[in-house]
């Protein structure tokens, strides 16, 4: 059990606050609620963008990272389609020391058309290295678009296109700061070895005078229902061929989500599950193959993705697939084989929770999908899922109609693809 204190100051920042005292340190969490999918479709990579510009000087600090290290600190940041989060890990002694930078950098940035040029460049360099010219780098900006036709997920948090990163000016960035990044569009999460109650006044030292912002509100388009099969072939200079197919499932907060996951955890987590024994190891169909679920606030994706072995056809290890796909919806799973799931999965909850970093990150995350306390109902919430809850599952979303595919071809096996 995680025990917390909930704060909420009046500009609406929400404050949570957890005591570890088996540590010295302390991790400061703040996740804004702003993401990929809430960029204009003309102007994406801004959330991403942001990662970038936050670290480069505020209104009065125009070094983040000098006086954090100073104090024994150490920073990073992730973004994904739903938010931006940013951490501090430092000793809990200059806890007010990471704060002051957070508040700061909340507040205002330091906007300056050099500052924007060094971090577009940044970001520019990273989307060529990473989506551009590494193998299999592109399948995010070819597959989302491929399964979603309105919806914002169908570009990745890089952007859509490196163009809208360098046609970034200083007027569309401050436009898209002031209207996520605000107090009443964030969520604090202390944990260490804090007082909440002292914590929670010097939060309120650093951050009650920032002004509450009018945040944009979300008005997401809803992806229609997927009427038939898409897919879409390329031929790339990789290593080997490469086959990706997925299925538009629920959201993070539905009913499914569990059984969702599950189901995904039968299928491929780790080397006893069903794709890594039978096509793997017993048919060699690929070199190595996978099940999981994107894990979105908004309806998300079920994939599967695999490298396929040398001597095989992609089309043949595409119909391995559909084999797996076909049993587990016409067979319920066994007793034993979902509690061995489930049981990876309460181990993998419970390990979690042990590093202080982790829990900052989990209860803020859980106070944006809802309630920070929910994080107390997470491993029940697995074990209470039957297979015949799965089964359903299976059914309701692995069909060809569902579906989006991927034939990423290596141009060296280009004789063995007909």
């Amino acid at each position: 059990m995680i025990e917390i204190k909930k704060y909420k100051l009046d500009n609406g920042l929400r404050l949570i606050v957890h005591q570890d005292k088996t540590t010295p340190l302390a991790a400061i969490n703040v996740l804004y609620d702003v993401g990929a999918k809430d960029e204009d479709e003309s102007k994406t990579g801004f959330a991403h963008l942001f990662e970038h510009l936050m670290f480069g000087g505020s209104k009065n600090i125009h070094s983040y990272d000098e006086p954090l290290q100073k104090v024994g600190g150490d920073n990073n940041v992730w973004t994904s389609n739903d938010l931006t989060n940013y951490y501090i890990t430092l000793p809990a002694a200059n806890l007010e020391t990471g704060l002051w930078l957070e508040s700061d950098r909340m507040l205002e940035l330091d906007f300056s058309q050099e500052s924007l040029d060094i971090q577009k460049k940044v970001v520019v360099e990273e989307y060529k290295q990473r989506y551009l010219n590494q193998p299999y780098g592109d399948v995010p900006l070819l597959l989302r678009p491929l399964a979603y036709k309105v919806h914002p997920y169908k570009w990745p948090t890089i952007g859509a296109d490196i163009k809208h990163i360098e046609d970034a000016n200083l007027e569309d960035v401050k436009n898209f700061f002031y209207s996520h990044y605000a107090p009443n569009n964030a969520i604090i999460s202390i944990t260490g070895n804090v007082d909440p109650d002292e914590t929670f006044e010097l939060v309120k030292k650093w951050f009650d005078d920032i002004p509450y912002r009018d945040v944009i509100q979300r008005q997401l388009p809803e992806e229609p229902v997927q009427d038939e099969m898409r897919e879409l072939t390329v031929e790339r200079d990789v290593p080997s061929d490469m086959f990706q197919m997925v299925f538009h499932m629920c959201g993070r907060k539905d009913d499914d989500y569990y059984a969702m996951d599950l189901l995904s955890d039968v299928l491929s987590n780790g080397s006893s599950s069903r794709l890594y024994q039978r096509l793997v190891k017993q048919k060699k169909c690929f070199t190595d193959v996978h099940a999981y679920i994107s894990g979105d606030i908004e309806n998300g994706l079920f994939t599967f993705a695999g490298n396929v072995s040398d001597d095989v056809l992609i089309y043949d290890a595409e119909k391995a697939i559909w084999e797996e796909i076909e049993e587990i919806k016409a067979t319920i799973v066994d007793e034993y084989e979902l509690q061995k799931v489930k049981n990876k999965v309460e181990s993998t909850l419970t390990f979690s929770e042990i590093n202080f970093l982790n829990k900052a990150m989990n209860l803020a995350q859980f106070e944006l999908l809802g309630e920070a306390e929910d994080i107390n109902k997470e491993v029940d919430r697995y074990q209470k899922v039957t297979a015949q809850e799965i089964n359903a599952c299976a059914n309701k979303i692995l069909e060809e109609r569902n579906c989006s595919k991927l034939y990423y071809l290596s141009t060296a096996k280009k004789g063995k693809i007909c």
